[in-house]
């Protein structure tokens, strides 16, 4: 057998009237989208159902697979303790999907457990799948940090090893579209919450999973969404399937989106090998962005390459233009992979002679030095992409209306501590929150009294 059915489904505790006590109502279309998508996947008549879920055991580098033959949980962190949810689990699935992971060369099994319990990403889909079949099996896990291409190929070891045991599998991509579609909601407004609600529901009504792989990693990011690397791994699991997509429900009247689709799986259909296609037109767009980097960028890739391949740290190059070889400036150099940051250091004021050799420092200790993450490896190379942020001098500031996040960087400090925010990053779009992750990574408290300079930045990608 293997996959015959999947469902893109939300995870509001209020939508349990336990929790809601009448506000559920106001979700009736996700409500009644729910049953419908459940009704269709039972019909189905799976023998397991696997639901992974944001709020399962996540790590950056390693997808979790709970052990064990059964587990409970409940809803005590909703006031409601006495609301509770058990399962069996699918033991031979657990196995032959590790097995299958590690044939694959993902990374990911059922080690480093930290949350045995059921978490509520799983019971309130969970809950709806009992409604309908009570007792099947289910395999619960968490999503990671890697990119969306593993998080595809995830799912493409979930149906291989569902077709290895000749296994009825529904897959249950458990996740809420953006948090922040109301400045009135609990998480704000962003500009990106709607437009990217818009196309990830676009995505999966038309079954179109190379444009949802493709969702920009910025839009995301600023969307505050966490579902779409749950959507990533159920779009794996129907891998070369042909698939009856329909969206069922989308509302958000609590200022998080919530969206209901179904997909019936068919016959095999070797044009949608999405994993494959996006695999290609990554490579593409790589390369095109590497052909397009100016001097600047250049520069810090050249040091960082160097440096990853050698161990040895490059010397700055003859015959620079003057506003890098006399120029000074702090400048900073930041690294993605996949769409995430891979490391940023810089300085905020001219350390070196000029402002080409500051980029070549400040390139390899983002690469190497950044405590947040382990150094860059050289089969890593291919897949960065770079940011130079050029800084004028900062500024002291009385008071923080004189900020503005996208336009100004904002260096907070207190008792000796210092932390320094750069301007316009994806999901930062008020000074509230530009001070209070500028006062994290100071390890400073954001209630106490703090000095503030602003500064402004050119940005060279």
């Amino acid at each position: 057998m293997g996959v015959v059915g999947a469902v893109a489904v939300p995870h509001p505790p209020l939508i349990m009237p336990e929790i809601g006590r009448g506000e559920e109502k106001k979700i009736q279309q996700t409500i009644d989208a729910y049953r419908e998508a459940m009704r269709r996947m039972a019909a189905l008549k799976p023998d397991t159902v696997i639901i992974s879920s944001p709020h399962a055991t996540m790590y950056a580098d390693y997808f979790h697979i709970s052990p064990r033959d059964h587990a409970a949980g409940d809803f005590g962190d909703f006031r409601v303790p006495g609301l509770k949810l058990e399962a069996d689990y699918d033991a031979e699935l657990v196995k032959t999907l590790s097995r299958c992971l590690m044939e694959a060369g993902v990374d990911g099994g059922t080690g480093a457990e930290r949350m045995p319990k059921l978490d509520h990403g799983t019971m309130v889909p969970l809950r709806f799948v009992q409604e309908v079949m009570p007792d099947v099996k289910i395999v619960r896990v968490g999503l990671s940090g890697l990119s969306p291409r593993t998080h595809y190929r995830f799912g493409e070891c979930v149906a291989q090893a569902a077709e290895i045991l000749n296994r009825r599998v529904v897959y249950v991509a458990s996740g809420d579209l953006s948090h922040k579609l109301k400045a009135d909601g609990p998480y704000g407004f962003a500009a990106e919450g709607p437009v990217f609600d818009k196309e990830c529901m676009a995505a999966l009504a038309a079954g179109d999973f190379l444009r949802l792989l493709s969702i920009d990693a910025e839009l995301s990011e600023g969307a505050a969404e966490c579902g779409l690397r749950s959507f990533w791994m159920m779009a794996g699991a129907l891998d070369r399937r042909k698939v009856e997509s329909e969206r069922l429900s989308y509302e958000g009247p609590f200022g998080v989106g919530y969206g209901v689709a179904s997909f019936i799986v068919g016959e095999r259909d070797e044009s949608r090998a999405f994993g494959d296609l996006f695999e290609k037109a990554e490579k593409e767009r790589l390369a095109a962005r590497k052909a397009a980097e100016d001097e600047y960028v250049r520069l810090a890739r050249m040091s960082l390459e160097t440096f990853v391949k050698t161990g040895k740290r490059a010397d700055v190059p003859k015959g620079l233009p003057p506003e890098l070889s006399a120029a000074r400036s702090g400048a900073f150099v930041s690294l993605k992979k996949d769409g995430m940051l891979r490391g940023c250091i810089g300085t905020i004021l001219p350390v070196t002679e000029s402002l080409g050799a500051e980029i070549v420092r400040n390139a390899v200790a983002a690469c190497s030095e950044d405590p947040r993450f382990s150094p860059v490896t050289e089969d890593e190379l291919d897949a960065l992409v770079y940011s130079v942020d050029v800084l004028t001098e900062p500024e002291p500031i009385p008071s923080d209306e004189m900020l503005d996040p996208k336009r100004y960087g904002v260096i907070v400090e207190s008792g000796g501590r210092r932390g320094l925010l750069l301007p316009n990053l994806a999901g930062v779009d008020t000074v509230a929150e530009q001070l209070s992750i500028a006062c994290r990574k100071g390890g400073i408290d954001p209630e106490g009294p703090v000095k503030l300079w602003r500064f402004e930045v050119t940005r060279h990608h």
